[in-house]
């Protein structure tokens, strides 16, 4: 049965989804999570670190959402602030000191928009993170793995690859702000879900994307364990495909690739 862009939406925000702590248990070894950004603080709602994948050391940046309102309290609902981005990238400029290539895992309504996100800096953050990443001298593998809103998400989305899960969605806003916007009213979101575009298979017919993570019916939450087989063997083929670029030719294809976007 064919699911609407709207039904996407409320898969894809289910509390019950895997989330990016449950994929890097169970994809990567040895996590050692890291720690602040170095200026202000630890944002809980990007979690960052090194592990090993499949033998290869490896640095691992994800979006973290909670399972029940104490944790997202916690997490701040994947609202990350601007430390949580220059923690990301101090994660990433250290990975490619070392040569580790990066796995991203994005889950976020968008970045947080309060007072004290724009104070320390939301805009720059996040833009310094988008410069930034399309010079690094390391291969960048991202996965969308149920929200991704706008700028918070592409903070972490400019990578080498790109794969979306099959109910995941990736858009500028979410289907209510596109609605109270356009239409001026907040109750044509389902309207505005369609009209926008944002599934993992629109986005890859518009070649924004590189693939689509299959999940089981009904969801990833149905066999979490079957959809991070299906993200390590994709993960494990890029990964040594573009290990073995030279950089130059990996840099150059990475600026064609959102050039041509």
């Amino acid at each position: 049965m064919e699911i609407t862009a709207w039904e996407k939406v409320k898969l894809a925000r289910m509390s019950v989804r895997p989330t990016g702590l449950d994929y890097i248990n169970q994809i990567l070894d040895n996590f050692i999570e890291f720690h602040g950004d170095r200026y202000y603080g630890d944002d809980h709602a990007i979690v960052g670190g090194i592990a090993s994948f499949g033998g290869v050391p490896v640095t691992v940046i994800a979006q973290q959402k909670g399972r029940n309102t104490k944790e997202n309290i916690v997490r701040n609902f994947s609202m990350p602030h601007p430390e949580g981005y220059r923690k990301a990238l101090r994660l990433m400029k250290q990975a490619e000191k070392f040569h580790r290539p990066i796995i991203c895992f994005i889950d976020t309504p968008g970045a947080f928009c309060g007072i004290g996100a724009e104070e320390r800096g939301q805009g720059e953050a996040i833009a310094s993170n988008l410069a930034e990443m399309i010079l690094l001298r390391t291969p960048i593998l991202t996965v969308v793995i149920s929200e991704g809103g706008s700028g918070g998400a592409l903070a972490l989305g400019v990578a080498d690859r790109v794969y979306m899960l099959e109910h995941a969605i990736y858009a500028i806003l979410s289907p209510e702000g596109f609605a109270s916007i356009l239409y001026k009213d907040a109750s044509k979101a389902e309207q505005a879900a369609e009209d926008m575009k944002l599934t993992a298979q629109d986005l890859l017919n518009f070649g924004i994307i590189d693939g689509i993570v299959a999940e089981p019916q009904g969801g990833a939450h149905n066999d979490p364990q079957q959809v991070a087989e299906n993200i390590k063997i994709i993960l494990e083929n890029d990964l040594k495909e573009l290990l073995e670029l030279p950089v130059d030719q990996l840099l150059r294809q990475r600026y064609q690739k959102f050039r041509k976007i």
